[in-house]
């Protein structure tokens, strides 16, 4: 089916020449808002796994989940390639030389063609950088950055930490240094109007961004934004909702900016809400039907 938009399967396709799977990567760190060096309480709506709930054991070294990680898709996969993706937590908030020795491990693994980075904007010091920049020489790097959002008042409400000069900031110097960056955007939070989040896309597309992660704002147990929904803080998006809005934020992304995802799915033994979300098959054929 020929996608109205530039999908990350596409451009993978397109620089690689097969299919690539993602694997998830615990690489054991923490995050500034977890450690008390910004916060203790995590960001409202993040899972105790670090938003990287299904990521292999951090108890296995890199190569190790690597290699469960091929395993548990060789089934789906004949032929094709992965990318080695440092998902859980912030994956450059741990000193040098500790991210080189888990970095190089991952890339220099003889099928693993690319790693994705999942980190903060204000976890970014030069010596991650350069490091970045030497990794990206090897294999591609790239860089997935957690806005979320332009809004400060939203960011204040959902603890984020960081002002958005520092996103600004974190994307212009990982494109001097060459490095492909993507950046996260949920769709859904408390308060936010479609306008709201329109305005966000438009911001980070202007901002230089290379891909685009839309993610839906998932209720997930355990977590203190299940609290403010329990006590009717707020309404999550229904289906029709997310979808117009979906529609809307694709028709002003630049066709040369990459949509890694337009939606996501949190463990489903932790969904609060919406629980439509949980059917991701239906989820995905109703999104691609209406755009």
């Amino acid at each position: 089916m020929q996608m109205k938009y530039y999908s990350f399967n596409q451009y993978l396709r397109n620089t690689f020449g097969c299919k690539v799977y993602k694997i998830s990567i615990n690489a054991g760190f923490t995050c500034p808002n977890r450690d008390g060096k910004i916060a203790t309480g995590g960001c409202i709506f993040c899972s105790k796994g670090g938003s990287g709930d299904f990521a292999e054991s951090s108890e296995k070294s890199i190569t190790e989940q690597i290699e469960s990680g091929k395993h548990r898709v060789e089934k789906k996969i004949k032929s094709g390639k992965y990318i080695a993706y440092f998902q859980a937590f912030t994956n450059t908030y741990a000193p040098a030389h500790v991210l080189e020795r888990k970095l190089t491990e991952a890339i220099k693994h003889p099928d693993i063609a690319a790693l994705s980075i999942a980190t903060r904007p204000d976890c970014l010091p030069n010596d991650a950088i350069n490091l970045l920049e030497k990794l990206n020489k090897i294999k591609p790097v790239f860089v997935e950055l957690g806005l979320q959002t332009i809004h400060a008042k939203t960011a204040e409400y959902i603890r984020r930490g960081y002002t958005l000069d520092v996103y600004d900031n974190a994307v212009e110097r990982l494109k001097n240094a060459g490095i492909n960056v993507v950046t996260h955007i949920i769709i859904g939070l408390p308060n936010e109007t479609k306008a709201d989040m329109l305005e966000t896309v438009n911001y980070v597309c202007k901002a230089g961004t290379d891909g685009i992660k839309l993610q839906l704002l998932h209720v997930l147990k355990g977590t203190d934004l299940e609290a403010e929904y329990k006590c009717g803080k707020f309404e999550v998006l229904a289906l029709d909702e997310y979808i117009d809005i979906l529609k809307a934020c694709v028709d002003i992304i630049p066709k040369n900016v990459v949509i890694h995802r337009l939606t996501g799915d949190g463990a489903k033994k932790d969904l609060i809400a919406p629980l439509w979300s949980a059917d991701k098959k239906n989820v995905l054929n109703k999104i691609n039907k209406a755009l």
